[in-house]
């Protein structure tokens, strides 16, 4: 479906940004007069990590205060961060923002007609009732809201977020990674909550099965936002068809270029052999010198003319190459080769057996504790509720954590560990130097070649791992893990597309499509464990290690 342009006109519009400017502190420029539209309906805003998505929410939300330009919001705005600046001490109702709605039913329940409280409550004499539900609808039911905000999981935080907003009834919903850190179960209600929204909603996601619930696409690229109409599956195909049409312009553009040249230097070449046919005669017909230097004059203007008017259409056929080639998007896939971390498929990686781990009193494991077998190059996909343990188990397997009772065993051979939060590689140290420090015996110019292959080029391979993008911080890590001395066979990644855009999601996938080994992921994006190719399923639920893909589970 081709891109469109939205109008500043439409009437139905609820958010409008004009001539929109933005700059960090360093004066480094984010927008530059960015002007949009975002009508009624479910819209989904995609770009690469780094472009903005984020500030620009945070613009529009009004936690940011533009260069120049401005933001029009028409109705009640709810806004939905990235990271929830929620303290651990507060009470449910607290971050619900209904506490002293709260505070002021009960006084009038206990025989306080002040004046006061009812301005408090205004027209939420419901909201007990409407908070119980829509905390059921995003399964909270259970939670109290007198319920302090540490006891929750990170994932029960999101929600709670989320219903915090939706209580205000806003017109315009603004969302930011909202399905972070939740599991599958809590992710199907956000959706389903999603598909009833009648407002207006900007959504930022990597989450493509959430965007595929959007009417339209915004893609920020370059500093503009260019629309997509339909969902991002739609928005996908699109932008190939988009990519083979300019991969077609940029052959077609060198290939005029190329033609252009050589038409170029042809003419030179009849010029210069005119020229000197033209010496030739003159000199032979015994002609008088200043005619024939009036003859030579132009034929020397003549080629002159000639070259720059080929010279002209050389370098209009160059800029012609140069906008092809900006149409062209760079999308680079990481293609490896990793017989390193090829594992025989009879062999045991991992075996543990009766495994307990205890946080307290508490149990991990229901029963006699958990069995787990990891087997040749299987490629298991661990999947459960929120605060199941599902990072313990992984803990476990890679050894950081001793289980109190049962045994593990490991077979030779590294095992790798990619946490939520990268924490692998030494943030002062370059890609370069990290490199180095995880495959020593790779010469130089190797571990320059291998960088390329991970995209990392020119100026960004001498860049601290602190200054990277997520991204980029990703790639650096699966570089250093994938060709480490030795190489691992055992790989083990949690949540590992978190705050990934989507062309790093697909540049993960591309990178372990390629490794030979074995890998448990946790991860609640089934679109992602369908790229890496998962071939085993376990689901840790009530204590109880589950095979997901046995028959009947």
């Amino acid at each position: 479906m081709p891109a469109e342009r939205e109008s500043d006109s439409m009437s139905d519009a609820l958010i409008r940004v004009s001539n929109l400017s933005f700059s960090w502190p360093d004066d480094t420029p984010v927008f530059e007069d960015l002007s949009f539209t975002i009508p009624a309906g479910r819209t989904g805003l995609v770009a690469p990590n780094g472009a903005g998505k984020s500030t620009l929410l945070r613009l529009i939300a009004g936690a940011l205060r533009p260069a120049a330009g401005s933001v029009t919001v028409e109705g009640v705005l709810g806004y939905l961060p990235q990271t929830l600046p929620l303290a651990g001490d507060l009470t449910v109702a607290e971050v619900l923002g209904i506490a002293p709605v709260i505070a002021a039913l009960d006084a009038i329940e206990s025989g306080d007609a002040s004046e006061d409280h009812f301005t408090t409550i205004g027209n939420d004499w419901d909201i007990e009732e409407r908070t119980r539900a829509q905390l059921d609808r995003l399964d909270l039911g259970d939670v109290t809201l007198t319920r302090r905000l540490h006891t929750l999981s990170g994932g029960q935080v999101v929600s709670l977020g989320l219903a915090a907003q939706l209580l205000k009834r806003p017109d315009v919903l603004l969302l930011d990674e909202p399905t972070n850190n939740l599991d599958l179960d809590a992710r199907r209600r956000l959706y389903g909550v999603l598909e009833d929204w009648n407002g207006c909603l900007l959504l930022v996601s990597h989450d493509r099965a959430l965007l595929d619930l959007v009417d339209r696409i915004a893609e920020l690229d370059r500093g503009e936002l260019r629309f997509y109409g339909g969902n991002f599956t739609d928005y996908e195909e699109a932008v190939r068809a988009a990519r083979e049409v300019a991969q077609k312009n940029v052959r077609n553009a060198e290939q005029e270029v190329k033609r252009e040249k050589r038409e170029m230097q042809q003419a030179r070449e009849r010029a210069a052999r005119r020229a000197g046919n033209a010496a030739r005669n003159l000199k032979s017909a015994g002609l008088p010198k200043i005619f024939a230097g009036t003859m030579k004059r132009r034929a020397q203007e003549s080629a002159g003319r000639s070259n720059e008017t080929h010279t002209a259409r050389v370098s209009d056929a160059k800029a012609r190459l140069d906008e092809a080639s900006r149409a062209l998007r760079d999308e680079d896939r990481i293609a490896l080769e990793l017989p390193g971390t090829n594992v025989p498929a009879g062999r045991t990686v991992f075996l543990g057996e009766r495994m307990q781990v205890r946080y307290g009193e508490r149990a991990l494991f229901a029963g006699e504790g958990a069995d787990l077998v990891i087997r040749g190059p299987e490629r298991i996909a661990l999947t459960g509720p929120n605060g199941a343990g599902k990072s313990t188990v992984l803990r476990v397997v890679n050894g950081d954590l001793e289980p109190e009772s049962g045994g593990t065993r490991r077979a030779d051979g590294r095992v790798a560990y990619l946490s939520q939060r990268l924490d692998l590689l030494d943030l002062d140290r370059t890609v370069a130097e990290n490199l180095a420090a995880f495959a020593p015996g790779m010469p130089e110019a190797d571990r320059m070649n291998l960088l390329a292959r991970f995209l990392f080029r020119g100026s960004r391979i001498h860049l601290p791992v602190g200054a990277l993008s997520g991204g980029e911080r990703l790639r650096a890590t699966l570089a250093c893990v994938l060709y480490a001395e030795p190489a691992p066979q055992l790989l083990l990644l949690d949540e590992p597309t978190n705050n990934l855009d989507l062309v790093s999601v697909a540049q993960l996938e591309s990178a372990l499509q390629s490794y030979q080994g074995a890998f448990v992921v946790v991860s609640h994006d089934e679109r992602f464990l369908a790229e890496i190719g998962v071939t085993r399923r376990l689901r840790l639920s009530g204590g109880r290690l589950l095979d997901a893909s046995a028959p009947g589970a």
